[in-house]
């Protein structure tokens, strides 16, 4: 295993690089294809979401693959790569391993504990695997990360550490208040309709908003979130949805709006909200989850409008406390990453074992040939024990030596004993390889779909 990882996120990056750096979806699908087209890398996938960017590459040169998916990310970004680089993490092997665990089960995330980043590690799994840029590496790697994140949740109190952006964003809005009561009759204006924008429209309406008003530029998808959130036994709250045009109209009429879109450009203006507050007695309350933003910064001075946006959210998380239970997931965390490289390693060595296993059949089968040459007089029966102790003979003796080698390479540094297996036994190279191929074709098969 040659995992590495280079990103950046809100640990290590502004809000102004990570807002230039935010990945469009075509943009990922180009950046996962150029980066299988580099020498350096043989898999990848891509995690991108509010407040990170990271690629992960199954690569055989350390510091080429290091150097090469930096500079795609410059490339792809559109950041400079000089202006880049001081913001960029890398981790490799078992620290990368480590790393997405860790994010999987909140522990790197801006509100500590949150859940939503499960559901954008599947879809970056979903998109390497759609790509074929996933091989057997990255789609075990990310189903175990999947794995160990829904463990942390289901057997620690994580969950109480933080909540979701959506959740903590409101908090921030309601400046002290509880969130149920700050939001009890309001009328809300939720610009988009994807995961983020669909979680605040439900959280906005359990909380008591009177209205809700959907917006986005797939009008049918707004229509859609519109109709579950009237569907009955739901919330009560009315909600209907409209097309992105008459987002100025419902401004003036809104008390919050959320924004979560995938816009490359601002959806509102200083301009445009300055005018939406115009003769209103009631404060404004914005809440921008986008990266790059929705809506623009100079909101922030405008008399009448408290903006909250993914930069506020990052200096109001650096004082969120910690709960003790963080603690136990990160002694999940480093259970599963050992217990995961231990697996890794000793699946490295067993095409080695299979095509020595193969070979010792291969000899058995001409060595008996042979005899029959020699012995033409032999009926079935004979013939038959005489092929069954040959073998049991070559099974004994290569059985302790394939066990013992088996445990030896899921330690740590046990994945030179198949290089040794293969030099005292004189495998060839291309049937190791052929093994290798047909377990990556069978991990394919059965991979394909589980996300």
């Amino acid at each position: 295993m040659s995992l590495l990882v280079v990103g950046l996120s809100h640990r290590s990056a502004p809000v102004s690089i990570l807002e230039r750096a935010a990945l469009a979806a075509d943009t990922q699908a180009k950046l996962l294809q150029d980066t299988l087209a580099a020498e350096p890398a043989a898999e990848g996938t891509v995690l991108a979401t509010c407040n990170r960017i990271e690629l992960y590459a199954d690569v055989d040169k350390f510091h080429a693959g290091v150097a090469e998916l930096s500079t795609l990310l410059a490339q792809h970004s559109g950041v400079g790569l000089d202006e880049l680089t001081p913001y960029l993490y890398v981790h490799y092997e078992d620290r990368a391993v480590h790393h997405l665990f860790s994010v999987a089960c909140g522990l790197d995330s801006m509100v500590v504990g949150e859940g939503q980043i499960l559901g954008q590690i599947k879809d970056a799994l979903a998109l390497g695997q759609e790509l074929h840029t996933a091989g057997r590496l990255l789609n075990d790697l990310f189903q175990q990360a999947l794995r160990v994140g829904k463990r942390a949740h289901s057997e620690t109190g994580i969950d109480r550490a933080g909540q979701s952006l959506v959740t903590f964003g409101l908090e921030q809005l309601a400046d002290g208040s509880d969130v149920d009561t700050w939001a009890k009759g309001k009328k809300a204006l939720v610009i988009g309709a994807g995961s983020m924008s669909s979680l605040a429209a439900a959280t906005l309406a359990r909380s008591g908003a009177s209205e809700i008003v959907i917006a986005n530029r797939t009008l049918a998808r707004a229509e859609r979130l519109a109709q579950i959130l009237n569907e009955p036994g739901g919330t009560g709250v009315a909600a209907h949805a409209v097309e992105m045009v008459a987002v100025g109209d419902e401004l003036t009429r809104a008390d919050v709006v959320v924004s979560c879109t995938g816009a490359t450009g601002l959806v509102l203006t200083g301009d445009d909200v300055e005018t939406a507050v115009q003769g209103r007695r009631t404060p404004l309350a914005l809440l921008d989850l986008a990266m790059p933003r929705d809506i623009d910064a100079a909101a922030h001075r405008i008399p009448g409008v408290r903006l909250v946006d993914i930069e506020s959210l990052a200096e109001a998380s650096a004082d969120a406390p910690m709960a003790a239970d963080v603690d136990q997931v990160r002694g999940i965390v480093s259970d599963e990453v050992a217990a995961f490289g231990a697996a890794q390693r000793a699946a490295h060595i067993t095409p080695t074992v299979v095509a020595l296993r193969t070979m010792a059949a291969d000899v058995v089968a001409g060595e008996v040939a042979r005899l029959e040459g020699r012995l033409p007089g032999l009926d079935d029966k004979q013939r038959a024990e005489i092929t069954q102790t040959v073998r049991r003979v070559v099974d004994k003796l290569l059985h302790a030596p394939t066990v013992r080698v088996k445990q030896l390479a899921s330690e740590p540094g046990g994945v030179g004993y198949a290089d040794a297996l293969r030099t005292l036994f004189d495998l060839d190279p291309e049937t190791v390889a052929s093994v290798s191929r047909a377990d990556l074709n069978d991990a394919d098969v059965k991979n394909r779909g589980r996300v």
